[in-house]
C-alpha cells in the first residue's frame, strides 16, 4: 500500500520539502501463464530540505526515472511513503511538448495552468528566456527547434512558477557548454532563495555543486 501526502507546510514535517521512504515498484509484463514481475525499486529512500541541490545517480535502466515519476506523483508505487511540498516543478527526461505550438504559446499555456497573473507570467517568461538564452526562438514552433532548444523550453516550463522544489530528470542532456554553465548559474540563484533541486543523471561530473548525492543500486538509494 502506498501513502502519498502533499506537504502544505514543509516545516510541519521536519522542514523537508520531499520525503520518500521504502518505495517499491515492479513492472509486470507478458500474459498468463508467462506473466513475469520485474522489480525495479526495492525500498528506496530520499529526503530533501529547503535550499538543497541533491543528485540521484544510476546506470541506464537502474530505475532513476521510475523513482522520479513516483516522487512527483506521475506513477504509483507498489509500497512506501512519499511526502512533498505542493509547490514543485517536474522536468521529464523526454520533453513533453506540442509540436505546432511556439515557445511563447507553451509558456502562455503553462502560465494559465499554474494560475499565474499576467504580470507574473511576463516576468517569469523574461527570466526564463534570459537565463537559458533562447528568446530568439519565442515565436518558433517546437517542430522547428533543435534538441537542445527543446530541452531549454522543457526546463523553462518546469521552473516557470518558481516552485519550492524542482525535480529534473537529465535536465542538461543536449546542452552545449555555454548552456550547461547557465544551468548551474540559475540553479545556484534558486538555491540562494531557498528553492531545492533534485537532479537525476547517469553520471555527475561536478560533485562539489551538490549538497548530497544518492546512488541507485539494485533498486535502493545509497548515500554517497
Amino acid at each position: 500500500m502506498t501513502t502519498e501526502t502533499v506537504i502544505t507546510n514543509p516545516r510541519e514535517t521536519a522542514t523537508s520539502v520531499l520525503y520518500a521512504s521504502g518505495v517499491w515498484k515492479a513492472y509486470r509484463r507478458g500474459w498468463w501463464p508467462r506473466r513475469r514481475t520485474f522489480p525495479v525499486l526495492k525500498g528506496s529512500d530520499l529526503t530533501m530540505f529547503p535550499g538543497e541541490i541533491v543528485g540521484l545517480v544510476g546506470e541506464n535502466g537502474s530505475g532513476k526515472s521510475t523513482l522520479m515519476k513516483v516522487l512527483v506523483g506521475d506513477l504509483a508505487a507498489d509500497a512506501g511513503t512519499v511526502e512533498r511540498t505542493e509547490s514543485f516543478g517536474y522536468c521529464p527526461q523526454v520533453p513533453v511538448l506540442y509540436e505546432r505550438l511556439t515557445c511563447d504559446e507553451h509558456l502562455d499555456l503553462f502560465g494559465v495552468a499554474y494560475g499565474l497573473e499576467a504580470g507574473e507570467l511576463d516576468s517569469a517568461r523574461t527570466s526564463a528566456y534570459e537565463e537559458l538564452d533562447f528568446a530568439r526562438f519565442a515565436n518558433t514552433r517546437v517542430e522547428e527547434l533543435s534538441g537542445g532548444t527543446r530541452s531549454k523550453l522543457n526546463l523553462a516550463l518546469a521552473m516557470l512558477h518558481n516552485p519550492r522544489l524542482l525535480c529534473l530528470d537529465e535536465p542538461y542532456a543536449g546542452f552545449d557548454w555555454d548552456t550547461y554553465q547557465r544551468f548551474w548559474e540559475l540553479t545556484a540563484r534558486r538555491r540562494e532563495t531557498g528553492s531545492s533541486l533534485l537532479i537525476i543523471s547517469h553520471f555527475i561530473a561536478d560533485e562539489d555543486r551538490f549538497d548530497r548525492i544518492y546512488d541507485l543500486v539494485d533498486g535502493r538509494t545509497v548515500l554517497r
